[in-house]
């Protein structure tokens, strides 16, 4: 018997389930469908969203022999056998391959196939979950035209998965029902992967104890079965950069409600020691110097979920991500660095002054000790005199921020300066 996922798989642009953006009418990718053009596709985006569902769609408009290869497995030499079908009886009209998670292929692998692509022999549609920016060579993008697919809405995905437990219905010896909102739990819990949710449906109608003579499925088999299935993660994968980005920009814009919910996924899938890395950065490049202690009780904070782990450590990054989250921010430190790194990798690496060079490389002996006025000498322990090199001139990389804590700073500096 067939997958339940691929017998209820869509035949036409219509009955695909989400990614309007680029099925809806007028989108860029239908009005290639529809015309029958032949190009080289990547499609990217996470798994469930319709990527296979549009390649062979394609392939029947197209009238090319699909051919499937999934990256993981195949070699070089598959692809040279589906080259050797082209122009015989099997592959009449032209060959379609389609090429899932291409990101596994190495440099080589993904150069033997352009010489076919260049020739025409065949139509080249690769799939990746990964970002095809980092994991797809230049060569290869520069022959294809990228699509991203987006995970689905809940919304989207109840059309499929009631779709689904009729045909189950229908093949039941026994009389099939449900409860009302069965369709809407799952559609929550599989995280935008109708495949996912499919086959969830296909296991709750198989693990239903028959009752009465009939089977049922309840909300709360539901939620059982769905329990965490909405958790897309691989700490190698787009997910995880973007959990963690998501995590420092809504701390940078002072929202705590958001910050405490994408901590809460990162733990939620077992990652501790990300987000403590995230925390201090976040401590450092956006709270700064507007509250110079947020990095101590950061670092507290961190300390303490390392040492207690999950699920305890939660709650010492909860009160981190809140207390960065609410503090008032400032980047002029980050910003300072990063002026200074580009000048110095930009070659302007003037000669250390003087007087600041180390006593001992002064074959002078004194006299550089001499040149050097210390600091603590003089009153407020201030003395005017060049520390920069004399190539870089007045260079200023560090500015004030406007908080109240380096204005504070910036008074007490204005008024010993001009004395």
């Amino acid at each position: 018997m067939r997958p339940l996922a691929d017998e209820i798989r869509p035949q036409t642009l219509d009955q695909v389930a989400g990614q309007k953006h680029l099925l809806g009418d007028g989108a860029l990718l239908r009005r290639i469908i529809e015309s029958g053009t032949s190009t080289n596709l990547i499609f990217y985006g996470p798994s469930g969203t319709g990527k296979t569902t549009i390649a062979n769609i394609i392939a029947k408009r197209t009238e090319k022999t699909l051919y499937h290869l999934n990256a993981t497995t195949a070699s070089l030499q598959d692809v040279k056998d589906v080259i050797a079908d082209v122009d015989t009886m099997l592959a009449p009209n032209g060959v379609l391959l389609y090429l899932d998670e291409i990101q596994y292929f190495n440099k080589k692998q993904q150069q033997s196939l352009l010489e076919f692509m260049e020739n025409g022999k065949i139509t080249l549609i690769a799939s990746t979950t990964e970002n095809p920016y980092f994991y797809i060579y230049n060569a290869l993008l520069s022959r294809s035209t990228v699509f991203e697919f987006k995970p689905l809405s809940p919304e989207e995905t109840v059309p499929a998965i009631e779709r689904a437990l009729h045909i189950l219905q229908q093949r039941s010896g026994l009389p099939f029902t449900w409860d009302e909102y069965v369709p809407a739990t799952v559609a929550a819990a599989c995280g935008g992967d109708v495949r996912k949710a499919i086959n969830a449906v296909e296991l709750l109608y198989r693990s239903a104890r028959p009752a009465n003579g009939a089977l049922h499925i309840t909300c709360d088999d539901a939620r059982q079965l769905a329990q965490r299935s909405a958790m897309r993660y691989d700490r190698e994968g787009d997910e995880h950069f973007d959990l963690l980005s998501a995590l420092q920009k809504s701390i940078r814009g002072s929202d705590p409600d958001a910050a405490v919910y994408y901590l809460g996924r990162l733990l939620a899938a077992g990652d501790l020691l990300s987000p403590c890395r995230r925390l201090l950065v976040i401590a450092a490049e956006d709270v700064g110097l507007a509250y110079p202690q947020a990095i101590v009780v950061t670092k507290a904070c961190v300390d303490a979920a390392l040492q207690i782990g999950l699920p305890e450590a939660r709650l010492p990054l909860a009160e981190a991500a809140v207390l960065l989250a609410t503090a008032p921010k400032s980047n002029s430190a980050h910003n300072a660095i990063v002026a200074a790194m580009a000048d110095i990798e930009a070659g302007k690496v003037g000669q250390i002054p003087r007087h600041l060079q180390n006593v001992h490389a002064d074959s002078a002996g004194t006299g550089k000790v001499a040149a050097y006025k210390y600091p603590h000498n003089y009153p407020n322990h201030y003395v005017k005199q060049r520390y920069l090199p004399e190539s870089l001139g007045d260079t200023s990389y560090y500015e004030y921020g406007e908080n109240k804590t380096e204005q504070a700073a910036k008074r007490y500096w204005d008024g010993i300066k001009k004395e």
